[in-house]
């Protein structure tokens, strides 16, 4: 059993992880790696773990403090990525005001409870000054991975927030597809969502950054249960065949990796934006992360160079904040896997490193009105309180 890993920037948010297995050990080292008040703990943890073991053990470890988080597919931390720990992200009692909600069965009632959710946390936190709370508050929400709700969820919210900006990802259960888990002050929810308010005395920047271009393949989704998210023609063909195909794979070749290489992008507007593939089924049909429908045109697309895309974007964020203290990161599974693919792993975990980027692996990535796939969103502090 190792020692949990911690850093702490200019802006005071600790930051703690482990690899130790079981429950108790874990806690105990992220307490003791963890020191000064704080007012809330985000938790990201791996599927090894009791959720409701975990939440309990949290809950006493750091009394009177709200911890929120999720269950992912690996971990973003000070030393590097982890497909299996404890990550801590602790927000101090000076420089932030942090409000947090949950929304219960998101796929029933979500948009309504979002939307209630929204004005009962602006009413506790007093927003007053609507020309600047784009400046100095923005939210978080980490939803159930495999609820099927994250674009009417997101829509709600971003709609309710008004000039805000709104980061997050959903929650994933390594690659299994079974269930993933939220925690909130103690309690194990699934199908729901959290939703966090944060204002901030640091500036801070919110961003995306994706790395794939459209080819000229199409495919067009010719028969599809858009409920489930899984398609089952493609270009009138029995769709893992087809996708198969148009990337010169077999069948029986496909799989997270393929996915990973070769992302469906669809055009919204002027910009593309991934719905990637999930997993291929034992009948041949394609479930996917995001939102699906008849008639939807896929475009094939191709990776760019993804150290430099995340590199050039992080580098212009640390311009922009004349310095980045840290970045909450949320970053797709499937990144991950095409980093690992194309075997540029550890230069990944370099450039984390190096501009202080700390989070999770998501089943998908929300930014402002929209749920997204392989695209990495965040939030970046400055170390400058009061610099805007």
């Amino acid at each position: 059993m190792g020692r949990a890993v911690a850093s702490a920037g200019s802006c005071g948010i600790g930051v703690a992880c482990t690899r130790a297995p079981a429950v108790d050990d874990a806690v105990r080292e992220l307490r003791a790696a963890l020191t000064g008040e704080f007012q809330h703990i985000v938790a990201f943890f791996s599927v090894g773990y009791d959720a409701a073991a975990l939440a309990a053990a949290l809950g006493q470890a750091f009394k009177g403090v709200t911890v929120s988080g999720c269950s992912t597919s690996g971990g973003i931390g000070p030393g590097g990525l982890m497909e299996a720990g404890v990550l801590l992200i602790a927000f101090p009692q000076t420089g932030f005001r942090i409000h947090t909600g949950v929304i219960e069965d998101v796929g029933a009632f979500g948009i309504e409870r979002a939307s209630e959710l929204v004005r009962v946390l602006k009413a506790r936190m007093g927003v007053q000054d609507r020309d600047r709370l784009a400046e100095r508050v923005f939210g978080v929400m980490l939803v159930d991975g495999l609820s099927n709700a994250e674009e009417t969820l997101v829509a709600a919210v971003h709609w309710a927030f008004g000039d805000m900006q709104l980061i997050g990802g959903s929650a994933g259960d390594g690659l299994a597809f079974r269930q993933t888990t939220l925690i909130h002050d103690g309690r194990v929810y699934t199908r729901s969502a959290i939703l966090m308010m944060v204002e901030s005395d640091y500036p801070f920047r919110v961003f995306k950054t994706s790395n794939f271009e459209p080819t000229q393949i199409k495919l067009v989704v010719t028969a599809a249960d858009t409920e489930c998210r899984t398609v089952y023609e493609l270009n009138a063909e029995p769709a893992a065949r087809e996708y198969a195909s148009a990337i010169g794979l077999l069948p029986d070749e496909l799989g997270p990796f393929s996915f990973a290489s070769y992302p469906l992008v669809v055009k919204v507007g002027g910009d593309y934006y991934c719905r990637s593939i999930r997993n291929m089924n034992p009948d041949g049909s394609l479930s996917f992360f995001c939102a699906i429908d008849e008639g939807l045109v896929f475009t094939v697309a191709r990776p760019k160079d993804m150290l430099r895309s995340t590199e050039l974007t992080l580098k212009e964020i640390d311009r922009s904040l004349g310095g980045i203290d840290l970045v909450l990161g949320f970053d797709c599974v499937l990144r991950r896997l095409d980093a690992e693919n194309r075997q540029i792993r550890r230069q990944m975990e370099d450039l984390y490193r190096n501009f202080g980027v700390v989070g999770f692996h998501t089943y998908g990535e929300q930014h402002n009105s929209m749920h997204l796939n392989q695209t990495l969103t965040g939030v970046a502090f400055g170390s400058r309180r009061g610099g805007r």
